[in-house]
């Protein structure tokens, strides 16, 4: 079995000092609360442009979205990948995909054992296909698999701006059992976020968690730098109901397919808000790269939030599994 140490988060190299993102409130208030942010990547982008990787701080949580249509294996060589260029992979499961228990087992038994998977995100999936034993995330919880292959990093889904199979009772019932799951199993657990367009709907979304007791760390999604065409595609296929919004807010000037966005309107609200509000849920950022993976670390890199340095370090220092003992110090929060 592959074993990987956690990170040191403090540690230096050289001349080089690495963003930390685990700052104390004080210092994300002085500094604007420059938040950290991980990532999602495609499966095939692994496979076909594995060069994209490049552009990825190491030690970044870096999400691989479940299309389910890879074998146990393919799973354990997709995360070994992202391992094997310093990167912390976040496989996605969508339990409803899941066509039995030993499906299940099997992959993340290969995932941990050939790539030392320790962090997943649970999804419940597609609302009109279960095709196995799980109908939700709280399912695959509950049958104790994750902590038994030393899985303890566990990330859940969340819906600022609304999921349209569930109404926001319903769902931030569920987000409740996660919770206190967590508790009940000292499992490390968070919630990530589906992306959104309405700063404001976000900040009021994770402060009604918070008075209904609820004290998961938030990684709030957001879309990275594409064009509006782009974004509006992705955003009618998530199902996010601020797309027409959205769409109206940009009026006339959407009538050119070369309009860009960028997330600067939406990341600088929550920013400010988290500066002047330390004990709010929301501590980073998760970015869906609609507009390429390259353009999402430029915008990321320039803003702060990643180290433009980090890769260099990591390269110099040799791919070693020890982050820590090469000075990495990790982009990931929360």
């Amino acid at each position: 079995m592959l074993n990987r140490s956690m990170p040191n988060r403090s540690a230096t190299t050289g001349s080089v000092r690495l963003s930390t993102s685990t700052d104390n409130p004080d210092t994300l208030s002085k500094r604007g609360a420059i938040l950290a942010a991980s990532i999602e990547i495609a499966p095939g982008q692994i496979e076909r442009q594995p060069e994209v990787l490049k552009h990825i701080p190491p030690a970044t949580r870096t999400y691989i979205v479940d299309l389910g249509t890879k074998s146990p294996k393919e799973w354990a060589a997709l995360c070994r990948q992202l391992v094997n260029n310093g990167l912390e992979p976040v496989p996605h499961i969508g339990t409803r995909r899941l066509a039995s228990s030993q499906e299940l087992r099997d992959r993340l038994t290969a995932m941990t054992e050939e790539a030392g998977v320790r962090d997943v995100l649970l999804i419940a999936g597609e609302a009109d296909r279960q095709v196995g034993p799980y109908k939700s995330s709280m399912d695959v919880l509950e049958t104790g698999i994750l902590d038994q292959l030393g899985v303890k990093r566990i990330a859940v889904a969340g819906h600022p701006e609304g999921n349209p199979a569930i109404a926001e009772a319903q769902a931030n019932e569920a987000l409740a059992l996660k919770q206190a799951f967590s508790v009940r199993t000292c499992a490390d657990m968070r919630i990530v976020t589906q992306f959104g367009f309405q700063a404001e709907a976000a900040i009021a979304w994770a402060a009604r968690l918070q008075a209904a007791g609820m004290d998961l760390p938030v990684h709030l999604g957001i879309a990275g730098p594409a064009s509006i065409t782009s974004l509006l595609k992705f955003a009618a296929m998530c199902g996010v109901k601020a797309s027409s919004q959205f769409l109206a807010k940009k009026g006339s000037a959407v009538t050119s397919l070369m309009t860009n966005h960028t997330p600067d309107q939406y990341v600088k609200p929550v920013e400010e808000h988290v500066a002047a509000h330390t004990a709010c849920l929301i501590k980073q950022f998760h970015v869906f790269p609609f507009g390429g993976i390259a353009r999402s670390s430029e915008w990321l890199c320039a803003r702060g939030s990643w180290n433009s340095d980090a890769r260099a370090v990591f390269e110099q220092n040799g791919k070693a599994l020890n982050l820590g003992s090469t000075g990495i110090t990790p982009q990931k929060f929360g």
